[in-house]
C-alpha cells in the first residue's frame, strides 16, 4: 500500500457527522407521515467509470443516483439501543453496490467480492477506520459500525472505486427512490429540521412540522 496515496485520500474524506442531538419529545405516541422529493443535482459524466475487467463487454449501466434524507435533530424517544442488523455492500464490476448505504448504529456490513480479481476495502474516516486487506472472488469480510457519522469507503487496489456509508443513531432517515421521492418512518409530532444529503455534503435543509395523523409533504430543492 502506498502511504502517500492514503494520506491524500484522508484529506478528501468527508468527515461531517450526521447530527444526532436530542430534541424534546413530541406528544406521547402521536405520529405523522413525512414524505416528499429531494431534487438531486443533474447527472454528470463522472457518474460512470469504466471497469478494468472484461473490457470487451458492453458498458455497465450507471448506478441509480440517490440521496439520503434525515432529521438533523431527532426526537428524544428515538435514541434506542444499537440494532443488531446486517447489511451488504457488494464489490461488482469494480464498483461498490450500492454506492450509498444508510444504516443504524450497531449494524454490521458485509463486503463480499463478486469480481474475478482481488479487492482491498478500507476507510480512513474518523467515524470508522478499517482495512480489510486483499481477498479474492467468493470471499467476504465484515465491519461493524458503532458510531454515527459519514464513512467514505475505497478500494486500495482500484482508485476509481468509492462509496458512502451513513450511520445514524436514530431511525428517522430514508434513501431516496430513483425519482428523488422519500418517506421517513412515522415521526413523533413536533418541529424538526430536515436535511438532504448527496455525494458527501448536505445540499438542502428545511424546517418541517409534523402533526398527529397527518401527512407532511416536504420537498427539498437543490439551489
Amino acid at each position: 500500500m502506498v502511504l502517500t496515496r492514503r494520506v491524500a485520500i484522508a484529506a478528501l474524506v468527508t468527515t461531517t457527522l450526521v447530527a444526532v442531538m436530542q430534541a424534546p419529545a413530541g406528544t406521547q405516541g402521536a405520529t405523522g407521515t413525512l414524505r416528499g422529493r429531494f431534487a438531486l443535482p443533474a447527472a454528470t459524466g463522472h457518474d460512470h467509470r469504466p471497469a478494468l475487467i472484461e473490457p470487451r463487454v458492453a458498458p455497465r449501466p450507471r448506478q441509480t443516483r440517490v440521496g439520503v434524507v434525515y432529521l438533523e435533530v431527532a426526537p428524544s424517544e428515538a435514541f434506542e439501543q444499537p440494532v443488531a442488523a446486517r447489511q451488504r455492500m457488494d464489490q461488482r464490476n469494480e464498483t461498490f453496490v450500492p454506492h450509498v448505504l444508510a444504516i443504524r448504529t450497531g449494524t454490521t456490513v458485509d463486503f463480499p467480492n463478486s469480481d474475478r480479481i482481488y479487492h482491498n476495502v478500507f476507510s480512513l474516516s474518523p467515524t470508522r477506520k478499517f482495512d480489510l486487506g486483499r481477498y479474492a472472488v467468493g470471499r467476504s469480510k465484515a465491519v461493524r459500525f458503532d458510531r454515527p457519522g459519514v464513512v467514505r469507503v475505497f478500494c486500495d487496489i482500484h482508485s476509481h472505486m468509492s462509496a458512502f456509508i451513513l450511520v445514524f443513531s436514530h431511525r428517522y432517515f430514508a434513501v431516496t427512490q430513483p425519482d428523488g421521492t422519500f418517506q421517513l418512518p412515522p415521526v413523533p409530532t413536533g418541529t424538526y429540521m430536515l436535511a438532504g444529503w448527496y455525494e458527501g455534503e448536505v445540499r438542502a435543509n428545511r424546517q418541517v412540522v409534523v402533526r398527529s395523523g397527518e401527512t407532511t409533504v416536504a420537498d427539498l430543492p437543490v439551489p
